[in-house]
């Protein structure tokens, strides 16, 4: 019988015995990470970061929604002050 104060005699814990990632690595191996739902681990194949997740992020000036509110908000000074030269004149 097999000594249990050796731990490589336990019974694997829930994350070792988890599905591996099995992606080729640089030497021709398998990497040995833990994969995900995808079957990939977080290094080949993980979800690509977006916003204040990514590393890179730094303000959020450049977005979507902050470009178009800055064309509504000058559109509305135009008009504003077509407006009021029109009310001068």
């Amino acid at each position: 019988m097999p000594d249990p104060s050796y731990p490589m005699q336990r019974p694997l814990r829930p994350m070792h015995a988890s599905p591996r990632c099995g992606a080729r690595t640089r030497v021709g191996g398998r990497c040995r990470a833990p994969a995900m739902r995808n079957g990939r681990c977080r290094m080949h194949g993980g979800r690509s970061l977006s916003g204040t997740a990514h590393g890179r992020y730094r303000h959020g000036q450049a977005t979507r929604e902050a470009i178009a509110m800055r064309r509504y908000v000058t559109a509305l000074m135009r008009e504003a002050r077509e407006m009021l030269t029109g009310l001068q004149t």
